[in-house]
């Protein structure tokens, strides 16, 4: 249900506050009670429509209306057994009103039964006026069950009766992308944009088709469209200063970039693509600058961060990489990225125990990629805490269990330890494997390479 505020729904609000201030009862025609309900839902302020829909039926006991309100509210609470048999009374009164089909779907939908959902609003569909509204419900419940063919397809009805809804055009392209028609997606645009040949949001669209398909001059076009139809569109100026980076005109991306400060509160996004253009045209002060900027923008934003460590640590200004990635953990202390370019940070400067620390606390964050696993694992073996680095690259194992060089590491630290016994079980799998990376060996455990063990496994 949707109604239009006008001055008169304005007053009926002010009205009815006042009445809740002073704790007198007034009367309202169930209309005013329709537009104050409408308001507080729209607000999320669901005290005051309760209290609003409680009055309302109070006043007017036989308003459908109404009593769909207090339907809604009790489906918002999540007491669909209040709310089915408030629709059930309703439905004796009004079997045909398009609604309480429409809310009986949405009881289904928050229970998860989509497909019953789906049929109660398609019956719906013969009942109401505003059949974009319902085919875009639709559209939604086919989203929730991951079926995005049907899902576009309602989204497109709902598209051509109401072409200025552009969360529809949004949901069919969000549909098209999963589908990964990104050629479809272009011809459907194409035959909206010959009817709305000035819609700045359709040609925004079909620029990032085209940037997916790397058909980059294609694209530029696209936006270049976009901000024809709309000078103040600052995603475009974002999307066609991403293009320009891709065909190396730096400069000119530079440029669209720069729009974007001057017709909205800057982002981080525009402050990180402008430190990006500055880096590769070589402007070091200026991309450094930005870096900061961006990061001073959105301090969570760990691109941002790894920028301008990434910056420092080319430059082989690794004290100042390190002071930076220290301040990004400050920032995100749970962001396995930073603890892993820390942890190599340290381990450039020597810094072993730090650099360990570093790689733990990024396994503990979840990063499980083998280079973490070994390059612990070697620190670990330089520190001499062999059973934390057997603990250590058993660990990795479990993720990595065919990988031969941690199971030549694992023998060398078996026979480091002195347990021959497993020592000589990995290093015969390990060579069954890959008999090369007996380098391994011979580079990190020189003194185990040589002992009589391992040289007679090495004839064999």
């Amino acid at each position: 249900m949707h109604f239009d505020l006008n001055s008169d729904g304005d007053l009926s609000i002010k009205k009815f506050e006042l009445m809740l201030k002073s704790n007198e009862v007034g009367f309202f025609d169930s209309d005013e009670f329709d537009q104050i309900i409408e308001h507080y839902l729209e607000e999320g302020k669901m005290a005051l429509a309760r209290k609003a829909i409680s009055l309302g039926i109070s006043q007017h006991p036989t308003a459908v209306n109404l009593k769909l309100f207090k339907a809604e509210v009790y489906i918002f609470d999540d007491q669909f057994s209040q709310a089915e048999q408030v629709l059930n009374e309703l439905f004796e009164i009004e079997p045909q009103n398009s609604e309480i089909y429409i809310q009986k779907a949405n009881i289904f939908s928050k229970t998860e039964r989509h497909d019953k959902a789906i049929e109660l609003l398609k019956t719906a569909l013969d009942l109401t006026l505003d059949q974009a509204d319902v085919y875009n419900l639709i559209g939604m419940e086919f989203l929730f069950i991951e079926d995005y063919s049907n899902a576009k397809v309602n989204f497109m009805k709902c598209l051509e009766l109401d072409d200025t809804d552009y969360s529809a055009l949004y949901n069919i392209i969000y549909c098209f992308d999963f589908l990964q028609e990104h050629q479809q997606a272009i011809d459907f645009l194409n035959l909206f944009l010959d009817k709305n040949p000035y819609s700045e949001v359709a040609w925004h669209q079909v620029g990032k088709q085209y940037f997916d398909l790397k058909m980059y001059e294609k694209s530029l076009s696209a936006f270049e469209f976009a901000i024809i139809s709309d000078d103040f569109f600052v995603g475009a100026y974002l999307e066609k200063g991403k293009v320009l980076e891709k065909l190396g005109r730096y400069n000119e991306a530079i440029e669209n970039y720069q729009i974007t400060l001057t017709l909205d509160d800057p982002t981080s996004f525009a402050y990180l693509r402008l430190g990006k253009c500055f880096e590769k045209l070589g402007v070091d002060e200026k991309a450094i600058k930005y870096f900061k900027q961006c990061v001073k923008e959105d301090p969570l934003l760990d691109k941002g961060w790894l920028s301008i460590v990434s910056f420092y640590t080319k430059r082989l200004d690794f004290q100042k990489a390190l002071s930076y990635i220290e301040k990004a953990t400050e920032t995100d202390a749970d962001n396995a990225l930073y603890w892993t370019k820390y942890a190599s940070i340290n381990r450039r400067l020597n810094f072993v125990e730090e650099a360990e620390y570093g790689y733990r606390r990024a396994i503990e964050l979840g990063n499980y990629e083998l280079s973490t696993w070994i390059n612990r694992g070697d620190l670990l073996l330089h520190l001499g805490e062999i059973n934390t680095a057997i603990s250590n690259i058993e660990s990795g194992l479990e993720f990595y269990p065919e990988e031969v060089e941690l199971e030549y590491r694992l023998a060398g630290l078996y026979f480091k330890k002195g347990d021959l016994l497993k020592g000589k079980f990995h290093l015969q799998n390990s060579l069954k494997r890959n008999s090369e990376y007996i380098i391994i060996m011979e580079e990190l455990f020189p003194v185990e390479y040589e002992m009589q063990e391992v040289q007679q496994l090495l004839k064999l």
